[in-house]
């Protein structure tokens, strides 16, 4: 039997000495409870934030309201933000974050239900992804949660450019 994301998760951050912090807007501490799941997770996982509102990614994130208003919370520019903001309020290595339209309502010509967007901030660099996914509401939120934590796996394993 294969390991779950966040077990992987755990033996990177541990072994690195990394921390990682997390920005979710979509999955609602999804994410963050997966990563909690996993005991020991409190020596590299300082802390998550669910930002919902624009308000809430601006007050405490520190996504600008320019961007939020010329691009939307589900949007490359907001994700990268986000995760950036989630890595200096929490002092730490690595920082992701998501937004998207989990559904069944929500969807506009452009960003259709399942669109979703992924930002990850690191000492050494910035990446977004963006998937759409065609679920319900509990499955894209699943999608998300895996692809966020997959996001930073591949980060650790050298897979991003």
């Amino acid at each position: 039997m294969s390991m779950l994301l966040e077990e992987v998760l755990r033996d990177y951050l541990h072994a690195r000495r990394l921390t990682l912090a997390a920005a979710e807007s979509c999955t609602g501490g999804l994410v963050s409870d997966r990563i909690t799941n996993v005991s020991g997770s409190s020596e590299y996982f300082p802390g998550g934030i669910v930002a919902y509102s624009y308000e809430a990614k601006a007050s405490i994130l520190g996504v600008s309201w320019d961007t939020l208003n010329a691009h939307g919370a589900v949007s490359e520019e907001s994700v990268r933000e986000m995760a950036r903001g989630a890595r200096k309020l929490f002092n730490a290595d690595i920082g992701v974050s998501v937004s998207g339209i989990a559904g069944p309502t929500g969807g506009m010509p452009g960003k259709p239900v399942g669109t979703t967007w992924f930002g990850l901030a690191t000492t050494t660099g910035e990446w977004a992804r963006h998937f759409i996914w065609d679920g319900d509401r509990l499955y894209n939120k699943h999608r998300s949660s895996e692809a966020a934590l997959q996001f930073v796996v591949d980060y650790l394993e050298g897979k991003l450019a």
